[in-house]
C-alpha cells in the first residue's frame, strides 16, 4: 500500500508544484482568505470528497474514508498568508500588493491537497478515515485552530499530525522532538504616560523617553536573572515609539514586544515579574505605566508515543535522507491546540534551497523553499497516517 502511495505522489509531484504557485501568486492575509478557502473546497467537490466549509471560520474540512476499518486520523495544513511584500524575482511572485507566502503556507496546502487526492484514489484498499485539516489564520491570534476545534473538526479525531516546510532546514531531513518543539508565543504592550515639556527645562518634566530607557534595560535582565538559566525564554522589545519635536520631552511613550517560553511556570514568572517592573518604575518616577501582557499561542507540545512512532516512520520513506531530533524552535505555532484535545505530533520538513544566497529564514520579504520538500512531507504524512491503524 505504502509504495503506490509513494507513487502516486511522485506522479502528481509537477501538479502540487502547480498548486503551490498558484497560491503563491495569489495570496490571502489572516481571517480574508475568502478565495483560497473556496479553490480548497472546490479541490475537493471535482474529486468526489466529502467537504465542509466555514469550518470555525475560513477553514475547510475534507473527510475520505477508507474502505477498511480502522482508526480517525487527522492531517492539518494551514494556509494563511502575510502582510510582507514579495521582493523575489521569480515566475510565481505574489501579485497582491503588500501580502506574500512568506512561511510556507502555500506549500502546506499544495502538500495536503496533494495527498487527499492521493488518499481518495486508494479510498477503497484504506483502513479507517483521513480527515484532512485546511486552518486559516494561523499567522494572526487567536488564530483559526481554535474555532475549528470548537466547530468540530476533530470530533472522533483518534490521532493527528502535521508538519511545517522549513527553509533553514537542509532539504530532504526530518526533524521530530518529543515534548515542547515550538515555543509559548505572548505579546506585551507597555504604556509610560509621563509629563511633557520644554527640552530645556527637563526638571519640569517627567521624561517618558528615559523612564522608557530605563525599562528596557530593566527587562533584560528577567530572562538573565530571574529565570531557571537551564529554562528557554526570551524576552524581546521590538517597538519603542515616542515622537516629538527635536525640543520637546515626551510625556509619553510605548513600547512592544514579545516573550516566548516553554514551561508554564516560566512563562508566569517572566509576566509576574515584568509586572512588577513596571509597578516599580511607576512609583519610583511618579508618573503612570499601563502594562498589557496577552497570551497567545501555548507552546507545541508534542505526544511521545506519536512522536516516536513519527520518528520510526519517517526513517523509512523513500527520499528522506536524515530523521533527527529537532532543537526546540522559539517561534510560534496554534497546532498547539490540536495536541491538547487528541494525542499527536508536529514535526519539520527540511526545505532549504541549494543556492545558498536564496536561503532566507521565515516571514522575510525574500522567503521561498525547496519544492522537492513538499513531495517529502506529503510522503511522511501519508506514511505516518495510514501506517498508525497498525499501531496499537
Amino acid at each position: 500500500m505504502l509504495n503506490e502511495l509513494y507513487g502516486k505522489l511522485e506522479d502528481k509531484y509537477e501538479d502540487m508544484v502547480q498548486i503551490r504557485r498558484y497560491l503563491h501568486m495569489n495570496p490571502e492575509p489572516s481571517f480574508k482568505e475568502t478565495k483560497t478557502a473556496k479553490y480548497i473546497a472546490d479541490f475537493y467537490r471535482e474529486l468526489g470528497v466529502d467537504v465542509r466549509t466555514d469550518v470555525g471560520g475560513n477553514g475547510v474540512v475534507a473527510v475520505v474514508k477508507g474502505g477498511k476499518p480502522g482508526k480517525t486520523v487527522a492531517l492539518r495544513a494551514d494556509f494563511d498568508a502575510l502582510p510582507i511584500q514579495d521582493e523575489k524575482d521569480c515566475e510565481y511572485k505574489s501579485t497582491v500588493e503588500g501580502v506574500m507566502h512568506a512561511c510556507g503556507h502555500d506549500g502546506h496546502t499544495a502538500t495536503l491537497l496533494t495527498l487527499g487526492k492521493t488518499l481518495h484514489e486508494l479510498q477503497a484498499d484504506l483502513p479507517g478515515t483521513y480527515v484532512l485539516i485546511h486552518q486559516h489564520a494561523e499567522e494572526y491570534q487567536p488564530g483559526g485552530a481554535i474555532s475549528m476545534i470548537e466547530d468540530g473538526c476533530l470530533d472522533g479525531v483518534d490521532v493527528i499530525f502535521g508538519t511545517h516546510l522549513w527553509s533553514t532546514k537542509p532539504s530532504h531531513h526530518i526533524e521530530y522532538r518529543t515534548g515542547p518543539i515550538m515555543a509559548a508565543a505572548d505579546r506585551f504592550e507597555i504604556n509610560v504616560k509621563g509629563r511633557g515639556g520644554h527640552g530645556a527645562m527637563p526638571h519640569e518634566t517627567k521624561d517618558a523617553v528615559a523612564i522608557g530607557a530605563q525599562l528596557v534595560t530593566a527587562l533584560q535582565q528577567v530572562v538573565s536573572r530571574r529565570v531557571d538559566p537551564l529554562e528557554p525564554a526570551v524576552l524581546s522589545i521590538g517597538t519603542f515609539k515616542a515622537e516629538n519635536a527635536f525640543n520637546i520631552i515626551a510625556d509619553e511613550a510605548l513600547l512592544h514586544g514579545t516573550v516566548r517560553t516553554f514551561s508554564e511556570g516560566t512563562r508566569v514568572l517572566v509576566e509576574q515579574e515584568m509586572r512588577r517592573i513596571c509597578e516599580g518604575m511607576a512609583a519610583a518616577s511618579s508618573c503612570s505605566i499601563d502594562f498589557e501582557f496577552v497570551r497567545g499561542y501555548p507552546a507545541v507540545d508534542n505526544h511521545e508515543a506519536e512522536t516516536l512512532y513519527l520518528k520510526k516512520t519517517a526513517e523509512q520513506v523513500p527520499g528522506v535522507k536524515e530523521v533527527n531530533e529537532s532543537a526546540p524552535q522559539m517561534g510560534g505555532e496554534d497546532f498547539a491546540y490540536y495536541l491538547h484535545h487528541v494525542p499527536g505530533t508536529f514535526f519539520f520538513t527540511g526545505a532549504m534551497l541549494e543556492d545558498e544566497s536564496r536561503v532566507y529564514p521565515h516571514h522575510h520579504p525574500r522567503f521561498d523553499f525547496d519544492e522537492r520538500a513538499m513531495l517529502v512531507a506529503a510522503k511522511t504524512l501519508g506514511a505516518a497516517a495510514v501506517g498508525v491503524h497498525g499501531e496499537d
